[in-house]
C-alpha cells in the first residue's frame, strides 16, 4: 500500500524541510497552488520508495514572498514560475526566473481572479 501524508508547515520552515528531504533521497514530484475562498494553498509533494509526502503552506495573500526551492531541486523553477504567473505568488530567488513571462495569458494572474471573465458571444 502506498503511504500518503500532507503536513501543514510554516513558510519559514520550508527550505530546511526541503533540504532535509533532498539529503534523505526524496524526489520532487510537484508543486501546486490552489485558490481557496480566503487564501491560497501551496503544496510541495515528494516521493521516496512509494511513500508520498506533501507539505502544505497557507498564504493569506500574495504579498508574502515565498522562498524558491530551486537551489535544492532545480526543476522547481518550472513550477515556481507557473505559480507566479498564474496566481501572482511572489517567489524569491528562482534559479531561472522568467519574471512574469513564463506564460502568455489573456488575463494576468488568471487563476487568482475574484470574478470570472465575461463571456463573449461568438455569433
Amino acid at each position: 500500500m502506498i503511504q500518503q501524508t500532507i503536513v501543514e508547515i510554516t513558510l519559514d520552515s520550508l527550505l530546511a524541510k526541503v533540504r532535509e528531504l533532498k539529503y534523505e533521497g526524496w524526489r520532487l514530484v510537484q508543486i501546486c497552488c490552489t485558490k481557496l475562498p480566503e487564501c491560497l494553498e501551496l503544496q510541495y509533494s515528494f516521493d521516496k520508495d512509494y511513500v508520498y509526502q506533501s507539505f502544505k503552506i497557507i498564504l493569506k495573500d500574495t504579498s508574502t514572498p515565498v522562498p524558491s526551492i530551486s537551489a535544492v531541486y532545480l526543476s522547481a523553477f518550472l513550477y515556481e514560475n507557473e505559480i507566479h504567473d498564474l496566481f501572482d505568488v511572489k517567489v524569491e530567488n528562482i534559479a531561472v526566473d522568467y519574471k512574469g513571462e513564463f506564460y502568455r495569458t489573456g488575463i494576468k494572474h488568471a487563476f487568482n481572479q475574484d470574478e470570472k471573465p465575461k463571456e463573449t458571444s461568438h455569433e
